[in-house]
């Protein structure tokens, strides 16, 4: 069956070319899909840097690979006529990390949701536009009376995070490419945020991909994980086996990150992005990315790139540490992905 949205063994380099010699592999050789049919909830988690945004914005068709395919129903993104292209845009929602970087400061909050029902031809009257778009601001746990009438300024963060997913919400997409989108809110609105994309996936059937460095939030709403290093998918599975026991050295160094204030609550407070060096070695590996850092690290690390090994059922590592399990035919990562709802 066609997924909705593929990655086909994508790579992005940025640089390498004219002026510019510094050469770096944001993505590199991924392949994964999201379901038309099934709504699920991903999570792609990473240190900054690790190329998770890069992911994103490759599925929204921002970035183009520098080799291999984003397919839209199996369809090149960048192939599609402008009616497909025009449905693309409508199913493929993008949430951003800085909402206020998204509103022009001199038109009033609603204006961006009043753009999004005239672009895809939403409404036929002002007064049903009016009506989808106080609907969506109330699926999101805002007053329409709050938001109608103020400029962007005048709302907090987290309100103007929530009109975004609103304005998501109104064109009805199929699935929503949310990049951090609690970082620059205060902790006590994430819980609001986070539980509107837990009604959107559970109660309106659409997909979600998380972006996130924050492996505690991952944990708490998502069902499916990828830990991503230097471009590459180290650990990908059932989110509650991978965070609860990790099996690539560099999701344990995400997770042992996370600050403990209690040990019966460990997954309460964010993860630290910036995991140190372990083993202290210099050297240049042409293998495992994870060489200089890893305190498991053996000779065969350093010439050899592990491929995923079948950790246990719905998970996979790819860590020489488990040479001897399987390994699957294809680098397809969605097949070690639970497809429960």
């Amino acid at each position: 069956m066609t997924p909705l949205l593929e990655l086909r063994n994508v790579t992005k380099v940025f640089g390498g070319r004219g002026f510019d010699q510094h050469r770096v592999v944001a993505v590199d050789d991924v392949t994964f899909s999201i379901s038309k049919d099934v709504p699920s909830m991903i999570a792609v988690a990473g240190e900054s840097g690790s190329g998770k945004t890069t992911l994103s914005r490759l599925l929204l068709g921002v970035d183009s690979p520098t080799t291999g395919q984003v397919l839209y129903q199996g369809k090149d993104v960048r192939k599609l006529s402008r009616v497909e292209r025009k449905a693309f845009l409508r199913d493929v929602q993008p949430i951003y990390q800085d909402p206020f970087g998204v509103y022009n400061p001199f038109y009033k909050a609603e204006h961006l949701l009043f753009t999004a029902i005239s672009k895809f031809g939403l409404a036929k009257s002002r007064d049903q536009a009016h009506a989808l778009i106080s609907e969506a601001l109330e699926t999101v746990g805002l007053r329409p009376n709050e938001i109608f009438g103020r400029f962007p300024h005048q709302l907090s963060g987290g309100q103007r995070q929530r009109v975004m997913i609103a304005r998501a919400l109104i064109v009805k997409p199929r699935i929503i490419l949310a990049d951090e989108p609690v970082s620059m809110v205060d902790a006590s609105l994430r819980a609001t945020i986070l539980e509107s994309l837990r009604v959107l996936n559970r109660e309106l059937g659409i997909s979600v991909l998380y972006v996130t460095h924050d492996l505690t939030t991952a944990y708490q709403i998502c069902q499916n994980i990828l830990i991503m290093y230097r471009g590459s998918v180290v650990e990908v599975g059932d989110v509650d086996h991978v965070i609860a026991n990790p099996q690539h050295p560099y999701t344990q160094l995400l997770v042992s990150s996370i600050p403990r204030m209690r040990a019966t609550r460990d997954w309460e407070h964010d993860a630290n992005e910036d995991v140190g060096s372990t083993n202290g070695v210099s050297r240049k590996s042409f293998g495992c990315k994870f060489a200089d850092r890893c305190p498991h690290v053996k000779e065969q690390c350093w010439t050899t790139q592990p491929p995923l090994f079948q950790v246990d059922d719905n998970r996979a590592s790819s860590c020489f540490l488990h040479q001897g399990a399987s390994v699957s035919e294809t680098n397809d990562i969605s097949q070690w992905m639970d497809s429960k709802t």
